[in-house]
């Protein structure tokens, strides 16, 4: 690798912080960067995860790749998944990511659990997978050729028995880079997004793609309804607004605003709010009131907070006040 393309990989590392990841994971830097899934299912009440051969290794491991130019970390899992054994996958929670040495180069590998259902069909491509086999979660660490690789299958394993893995994705948008606010002489909710904008919009749109969120609800404001109209409109959804998330709405009334991010929080499905920059020390508040000091570590603690774009997922589960059991941190890919 030559040291722009090193460089690249340094930087592109620290497009996602999870909490789940160790502080060396999180802090470090590699030269080559992959993701990928474990697939799992539930057969009469019992956990079971998908393996997959690869021939040029002559190995049992997860589905999984390096990034392709232009593509997010996410997006590589979902798109790997698809590529070896024509999978389509939502992620699920995050899972313990590895690292390891390649021809004196370091490598680190994202994980995530990806729900299958059973019956799905799995169609290895042949070439880089050969042969699949479902095995019991269990028994699955006695078949894996790396042992590195049991790292995502333990936490796979707790967030069952902890009842995790029901949990839904809750997604915090930075709404994409809007035109200057020196130079718009208009109404300051009409100020839209800027060309490189609109090409983050196009970036966050893939990457929401990673979760299918079926909800959207969003600033009425035009730059925040550009950002997610990409998705909103590939899917055929119903964008909700919510004025209290305004930047004036939200400096006026905080709590207002607070309150409806918790209000959203507390709804048990996949969705996406998308808001402002100065919107965002309010909506984080919540997510850390909801998030033990653990979890909330990767939030971030200092202006802006996120860059344009930029996404927070929370996985939570109704019920408890500590209702997000992961988070994490995701700067899409920009030209």
């Amino acid at each position: 690798m030559n040291e722009s393309k090193a460089l690249d990989a340094v930087e592109r590392v620290r497009e996602l912080h999870r909490s789940c990841d160790a502080e060396e994971i999180r802090l470090g830097s590699f030269d080559i960067i992959a993701a990928g899934a474990i697939p799992w299912r539930l057969v009469d009440g019992s956990l079971q995860v998908l393996l997959i051969h690869r021939p040029k290794y002559n190995d049992w491991s997860w589905p999984k790749g390096k990034l392709d130019e232009g593509e997010s970390i996410a997006e590589c899992a979902v798109r790997e998944v698809d590529e070896e054994i024509g999978l389509q996958i939502t992620l699920g929670l995050p899972l313990a990511a590895t690292t390891y040495s390649v021809r004196q180069r370091t490598k680190v590998v994202y994980y995530w659990a990806a729900k299958v259902a059973p019956g799905t069909a799995i169609s290895p491509d042949g070439g880089e997978c050969d042969a699949v086999q479902w095995v019991a979660a269990k028994q699955a660490a006695q078949f894996l050729t790396n042992p590195a690789d049991s790292a995502p299958l333990a936490d796979l394993v707790a967030a069952h028995k902890a009842g995790h893995l029901a949990a839904k994705p809750f997604l915090l948008i930075r709404h994409a880079k809007a035109k200057p606010r020196g130079k718009w002489t208009r109404a300051e909710g009409e100020r839209p997004l800027a060309a490189t904008g609109r090409r983050q919009a196009q970036a966050v749109a893939r990457l929401l793609e990673a979760w299918k969120p079926g909800h959207v609800a969003s600033s009425p404001w035009m730059r925040c309804v550009q950002t997610v109209a990409p998705y909103v409109s590939a899917h055929a959804l119903k964008l909700k607004s919510i004025r209290a998330v305004t930047e004036h709405a939200a400096n006026r009334h905080p709590k207002a605003a607070a309150r409806a991010v918790r209000k959203l929080l507390e709804k048990n499905r996949s969705q996406v709010l998308c808001t402002h920059r100065p919107v965002l020390p309010l909506a984080l508040k919540v997510l850390a009131g909801h998030s033990s000091k653990q979890v909330a570590r990767v939030l971030p603690e200092a202006d802006p907070y996120l860059e344009p774009g930029s996404l927070i997922v929370a996985h939570h589960l109704p019920g408890s006040k500590e209702r997000i059991i992961s988070l994490e941190v995701h700067t899409p890919y920009h030209d």
